[in-house]
């Protein structure tokens, strides 16, 4: 990515689509970082301090008071916001154009929508202004967008990006997504954004590892066992990257329709009043768009207890399409069924958009990832697909994502598990060498019987363990590191200790910290304590 902040302020105020509500002219240098002086731009419904979060509702004039976390955590890598984007009201809408400040037009065609919610973002990137640009999705406002203007559309895992900072649409689906051209360029910022939030009540952890069942490569994916309900381009361009995705990948057929079924409970069912408990408060005002306001007010009609039938329902479905991981990596699915002009969209503003969300409402019910990318064209305007995996599926399905592009891969780091029982536990001197080598926690464990502890010579206080008749259970921390990086621990592992295979309590081999049998001396035993910590603990 290459861009100064100047330009693209410059480039910002001349296009000729309302992308931006509002350009920050004094927009601050970026500092050092991985992102440092790339301009980005960011849906209005983010807050920046001291600029109104719009949400595309012009009653909305209250500067925000703090900087949205996401918005920091590219900050701090050294990017810099140059504006805030237009986008459906209250980010309610697929097409882009749900907006007082005008509607948007794919970049390839000014009588078709630019898709929504993130129309401003999507077209601010399309059109080169910024390489790359926040939106959310919700109910697949990242992704309509990018596949409407030829853009590639990152939904990470719920949870993954905090919200904290973001005007909720429905809290419990809300995502921030990246919109960029290439997979390389979604990378970093996506490394950027991802930081667990504890002020954040439905940010989650990138877990350590990857979840049970999600490959490392994706080799496999799923594609419909039938014909889908696509407009008659929309048909021969799926069909067409149905055999490009054969290049890629083996693919099998599965039964979409628990998919379909639950995309149609988001507004067809009382999950919809989640919409009207995030903001139907604020939906009396003279700049609110009557459609937004139709339909979120619709969610007074369902009872509560429909609300749990709905979830009860979406449990149900959620049940059977989990099958489809069980033997696919990923499912691959058109972004839209069409795609309509503005001329359709306001004859029926209901219906045209309901159509667009047929295929992407159901990503973060069912606590999906999902990456929309480019895939030809239908009829001259840019083809999306997605590929949709597993939640903490991320990193893998960006690879695959990569290769349907045709960019390069990174390459697979091969790991590798050692226990450390002394200076390298957490909170030790030497652990920072663990962490500066890309090590992660994987467990607390204890040793398997046979082993003793003694203290033994070195450039500072540390036990070995010693193979033999000893009693075992001594405290371990087992830590994740990249195999290539154990290597990088050896110049500092001082004789008499050395890395060797080391038994836990669990049954189970390691690579961890032993010491050889010259190390027994009976004055320098320290089993007792039965580990490290707590014999320092009994020392001091």
């Amino acid at each position: 990515m290459s861009h100064d902040v100047r330009t693209a302020l410059k480039l910002a105020a001349e296009i000729d689509q309302p992308a931006f509500i509002t350009l920050l002219d004094d927009a601050p240098d970026g500092s050092d970082g991985p992102l440092s002086g790339i301009p980005f731009a960011v849906k209005d419904n983010i807050d920046i301090a001291g600029v109104p979060t719009t949400a595309a509702c012009p009653d909305r004039t209250e500067p925000a008071a703090r900087t949205a976390f996401a918005v920091e955590r590219l900050r701090a890598a050294g990017a810099v916001p140059i504006g805030k984007t237009n986008l459906d009201q209250f980010a309610t809408g697929l097409v882009g154009t749900r907006s007082p400040y005008g509607a948007c037009h794919s970049v390839a065609s000014a009588a078709h929508v630019s898709g929504g919610s993130s129309s401003g973002s999507a077209v601010a990137v399309a059109l080169g202004v910024v390489p790359f640009a926040l939106g959310t999705d919700t109910a697949g406002s990242g992704r309509v967008p990018a596949a409407f203007n030829g853009l590639v559309g990152v939904k990470p895992t719920r949870g993954l990006v905090s919200t904290r900072g973001v005007l909720p649409a429905c809290p419990s689906l809300d995502c921030v997504t990246t919109l960029t051209r290439a997979v390389s360029d979604a990378r970093p910022v996506l490394a950027a954004l991802t930081c667990h939030d504890p002020a954040d009540p439905y940010s989650r952890p990138m877990p350590p590892r990857l979840p049970h069942g999600v490959a490392a490569r994706m080799r496999v994916v799923a594609i419909p066992d039938r014909p889908l309900d696509l407009d008659p381009a929309y048909e021969t361009a799926w069909a067409a990257a149905v055999d490009r995705l054969k290049l890629v990948a083996h693919v099998v057929p599965v039964d979409v329709e628990p998919f379909l079924a639950a995309a149609r409970l988001l507004y067809g069912s009382a999950l919809v009043a989640e919409r009207l408990a995030a903001f139907g408060d604020q939906l009396d005002g003279p700049g609110v768009d009557p459609t937004v306001r139709q339909i979120v007010l619709a969610g007074n009609g369902f009872p509560a207890a429909e609300v749990f039938a709905a979830h009860r329902e979406l449990a149900r479905l959620r049940s059977i399409a989990e099958r489809t991981f069980v033997g696919a990596d990923a499912l691959l699915l058109p972004v839209t069924p069409g795609h309509p002009t503005l001329a359709d969209v306001a004859a029926d503003p209901v219906g045209a958009n309901a159509r667009l969300g047929v295929f992407t409402n159901m990503v973060n019910l069912f606590d999906l990832c999902a990456v929309a990318v480019p895939a030809g064209e239908a009829d001259g305007l840019p083809f999306g697909v997605q590929l949709i995996a597993p939640a903490f599926a991320d990193a893998p399905l960006l690879d695959l994502a990569a290769r349907w592009t045709g960019e390069a891969e990174p390459p697979i780091v091969e790991r590798c598990l050692l226990a450390v029982a002394g200076a390298h536990l957490t909170g030790q001197p030497a652990n920072a060498d663990l962490v500066r080598l890309g090590g992660t926690l994987h467990s607390r464990a204890r040793t398997a019987a046979g082993y003793r502890m003694y203290t033994v010579d070195g450039p500072f206080p540390r036990p070995g363990l010693v193979a033999g008749d000893g009693p075992g259970g001594f405290e371990v921390e087992v830590w994740d590191l990249p195999a290539a990086a154990v290597g990088g621990l050896l110049p500092g592992i001082a004789p008499p200790l050395h890395l060797g295979p080391l038994g836990l309590d669990d049954g189970t081999t390691v690579l961890g910290f032993v010491a050889d049998t010259g190390c027994a001396d009976p004055t320098r035993e320290i089993s007792r304590h039965g580990g490290w910590r707590a014999y320092l603990a009994d020392r001091a």
